[in-house]
């Protein structure tokens, strides 16, 4: 089974990893364009062309997929399969229409639950106990193409999106294994989704991160953790910035966002709607994320202040 495969962060570059252990011929890897990151603004190259540089592997960083801009590659690699995980960019027709097998799509999520693109995200903010990677088969639509193989695991309590992440790449490179073996030998039979219960996740954005503290604690805790590594959750310390990065709930009593102590060991405790949580680790303005303890020992933080606009 020839394989081009497409993908640009890390996550895609798991399931990349695997499928070169597992020792399949991937003839070709297509990848975003490289970014300028960094204070130096220097051009970065992206996870999945690391992963196929080491491997050897010819990558092809086209600007656009319009206008047949892939089919040269397509007719020269003539792949029996496109293997596609965060890509980046809706394919058209051409391409997902090209190969022998079809286009097999790794989503992070068990479909059709969360289509789109932070399902990681969205599940630990909304509280799922259990969450998944789904393989599809790929339609013009938005991740509405017909399932393969469901893998399941179940998120923790203060998992972060950042840790779930890791794990469902993990998963995800080895549901993709399962999935083309099965393909291969006709033993996967693919059944369409039901479009009724579908849910969407859209991208994150900082304003996704703005703590309400007028909701649950749990509510506001699974909102930490799913804006964990990136935006990170925040709210305002005396009209500053105040970016908290992990907490865990406790019970307490006073007015939504009110800091009711400082307490050793455990962090600083804060109200909500329903109670309180601790604030743990978190950035200050012109400071770096520290445990707030420390942060306090050269700081002070007023007890009875309310945090918010």
């Amino acid at each position: 089974m020839r394989i081009l495969f497409m993908g640009t962060p890390d996550f895609a570059a798991v399931s990349l990893q695997a499928l070169i252990n597992a020792g399949f011929d991937v003839a070709g890897a297509v990848s975003q364009p490289d970014k300028p990151k960094g204070r130096g603004h220097k051009l970065q190259p992206t996870e999945v062309k690391l992963t196929a540089n080491k491997a050897g592997i010819d990558v092809y960083q086209p600007e656009s997929l319009k206008n047949g801009e892939l089919l040269p590659i397509l007719n020269d690699i003539k792949p029996d399969v496109i293997v596609v995980a965060a890509y980046g960019k809706i394919l058209p027709e051409y391409i997902i229409n090209y190969p022998k097998y079809g286009c097999i799509n790794v989503h992070a999520s068990l479909l059709p639950k969360y289509r789109g693109a932070a399902p990681i995200q969205w599940s630990i903010i909304n509280g799922d106990a259990v969450t998944g990677v789904t393989t599809m088969k790929m339609d013009k639509g938005l991740d509405t193409g017909d399932m393969l193989l469901k893998a399941e695991t179940e998120i923790g309590e203060y998992e972060t999106a950042e840790e779930l992440f890791d794990r469902l790449a993990a998963l995800g490179g080895d549901l993709l294994i399962k999935t083309l073996n099965g393909l291969e030998s006709n033993e996967i039979v693919p059944v369409p989704q039901n479009h009724d219960e579908h849910t969407y996740a859209p991208m994150i954005s900082r304003d996704t991160g703005k703590i309400d503290w007028t909701k649950s604690s749990r509510e506001i805790s699974k909102l930490i953790c799913g804006m964990n590594s990136w935006p990170l959750a925040q709210t305002k310390y005396k009209g500053e910035p105040l970016k908290i990065v992990s907490a865990k709930i406790t019970d307490g009593k006073g007015k939504c966002g009110e800091i009711l102590s400082l307490d050793k060991g455990k962090g600083l405790k804060v109200a909500t709607g329903d109670g309180a949580i601790y604030i743990e680790t978190a950035q200050f303005a012109g400071s770096k994320k520290m445990n707030v303890e420390d942060y306090a020992r050269g700081h002070e933080i007023e007890i009875g202040i309310v945090l918010g606009d």
